[in-house]
C-alpha cells in the first residue's frame, strides 16, 4: 500500500487519485485558515515554487477539527489561500484527519509514521513527507516550519 492507493477530491470538487502524483515527492499537510500556524502557507508555497520543477508537490488538506479554525467553504478557503499567501499548490476538499470520520488517507499516514507520543494528529499543519514510491518517510510537527524541511526534500528528490 502507498499514498497512490487513495482517492481525494480537489478543492473544486473533482474526484482524483493520488496515483496522478506517482513518481513525485510529496509533502501532505492538513491546513487551516485561522490558525496560529496559518502563515506557514507562505513557506509551503516557497517550497513548492523552489522544487516543483524537480518533481515535488505540496498537497494541502483543509481541516476544521481543531478549534473550528477552518470554518469556511471550499471556495472561501481557496480564495483566502490565494489572496493572502499566493497559494498555487494543489488544495483539496475539507476533510477530517483524526477520529472515526478521518479520511482514509490520513488514517494511513498516521499508521505509517506516528507523532510524538501518539499516532493521532494533534493540530493543524502536521506534515508528511512522501518519497517517489509513495511511501511515508517522515512526519513533522505543526511547529516545524516549512523551511526546516527543505534539506529533507532535497535529499528525497535525489533518491
Amino acid at each position: 500500500m502507498s499514498v497512490y492507493d487513495f482517492q481525494v477530491e480537489t478543492i473544486d470538487g473533482k474526484e482524483t487519485s493520488l496515483a496522478d502524483y506517482r513518481g513525485n515527492v510529496l509533502l501532505i499537510v492538513n491546513t487551516a485558515s485561522k490558525c496560529g500556524f496559518t502563515p506557514q502557507f507562505k513557506g509551503l508555497q516557497q517550497l513548492y515554487d523552489t522544487f516543483k520543477g524537480q518533481g515535488f508537490y505540496v498537497l494541502g488538506f483543509p481541516c476544521n477539527q481543531f478549534n473550528n479554525q477552518d470554518p469556511g467553504s471550499e471556495e472561501e478557503i481557496a480564495e483566502f489561500c490565494q489572496l493572502n499567501y499566493g497559494v498555487t499548490f494543489p488544495m483539496f476538499r475539507k476533510i477530517d484527519v483524526k477520529g472515526e470520520q478521518a479520511h482514509p488517507l490520513f488514517q494511513y499516514l498516521t499508521e505509517e509514521v506516528k507523532g510524538m507520543f501518539t499516532k493521532q494528529i494533534k493540530w493543524n499543519f502536521t506534515k508528511f513527507l512522501i518519497n517517489k514510491q509513495g511511501e511515508v518517510i517522515n512526519r513533522y510537527a505543526p511547529q516545524t516550519k516549512p523551511e526546516q524541511i527543505k534539506k529533507d526534500i532535497e535529499a528525497t528528490l535525489k533518491k
